[in-house]
This record gives structure tokens, sequence and C-alpha cells, in this order.
């Protein structure tokens, strides 16, 4: 029987220990084909996703990510890869929109691709986690990004070394209204 969206949104959750296995070439070539086809305003696809999975260059990204003195993001040297989301210019339409209506669409369009990774990734049976905290100039420094472009998201990739867990999420009543908005 096939899993719905359901039991995929259920399967997803921010992985934080992963296995050595090595992610299949063709799994990550149809988690990037999900993150292409992902919506974005005005068609605007103002994102470039770069690919670390060289060890050594990938470990010296992971030491981007984590802080000692915050006790952060030490387990991203585990994962196989890691994907860096970056923020391209908006075509004028999503431009002009993100202007007049005060809401900067590029960084909605990149929420929403990287959900289609993780959302892709779980279906493919591996792990993710969005990473937001991290050094950008090094990051930048590290993959040669050019100082015009911005670093918005890390994501890690991998085969997870822990179960499923229980989503402790709010219950519908507290964040769901019809019609109005109720407290």
């Amino acid at each position: 029987m096939k899993n719905t969206f359901l039991d995929l949104a259920n399967a997803r959750q921010s992985d934080r220990s992963y296995s050595t296995q090595a992610i299949e070439t063709d799994k990550l070539d149809r988690i990037l084909e999900a993150a292409r086809l992902a919506p974005s305003a005005c068609n605007a696809q103002p994102w470039r996703i770069i690919v670390v999975n060289d060890v050594e260059l990938k470990n010296r990204l992971a030491d981007a990510t984590s802080s000692r003195v915050l006790m952060m993001n030490h387990f991203t040297k585990q994962a196989p890869v890691h994907l860096v989301v970056v923020e391209e210019s908006a075509n004028f339409s999503s431009g002009f929109g993100s202007w007049a209506k005060k809401k900067h669409f590029p960084h909605i369009d990149l929420g929403i691709v990287a959900e289609h990774i993780c959302l892709a990734a779980a279906d493919e049976g591996l792990g993710s986690c969005m990473i937001g905290w991290f050094d950008e100039a090094r990051v930048k420094q590290l993959l040669q990004i050019p100082r015009s472009k911005r670093p918005i998201l890390i994501i890690t990739l991998g085969y997870p070394n822990s179960p499923t867990r229980e989503k402790r999420r709010k219950a519908i009543a507290e964040i769901v209204s019809y019609n109005k908005y109720e407290n």
C-alpha cells in the first residue's frame, strides 16, 4: 500500500544523527529534481543549491555550522551530504511584488524549496535537518559564493540513525480558525 502525504509529513523530522551509509546518486538526483519543481512567486526560482559531498569540504562546512559555546549542530559532520541553499535575485515581478506588499517573497520561496527537499528526502528513506545557524562569511569563503549572494540554509542529508519520533505539535484548534482570527 502506498503511503499517503500525511504519512510522509509525519515521517519527516529534523534528524540529528546519521549513519555512515552513502546516499545513492539516483536518490540525490530525485531530491534535487523535487527542488527544481518547487513553486515560487512569479516563477522567480530565486535559489541556487550547492551540493557538498566532498568529505573534507563537507567537514569544513560542518565546522562552520557548529558552536562549542552554544553546543549547537555538532551532528552535522555525520551527514554525508550538505545542500547549501543560496538566495538568488528574484525576477522583476517577484521583486516588485515584494516591494509593493512589503513581504520578501524570495524567503518564502526558499522555505518552499527547502521543504520540498526535506519531504523528497523522507520519501527516499533519508533524514534531513535544516540549519539556519552558521558562520555565513565562512560558508561563502569555503564554497566561493559571490559577495552579492547569501546562503540562507544548509540542509543535511543522510540515512538517519534514530527512529521517527512522535510529533509534539499544538492541537488543530490552537492553530486553525474559520472565517476570522480567533485566539
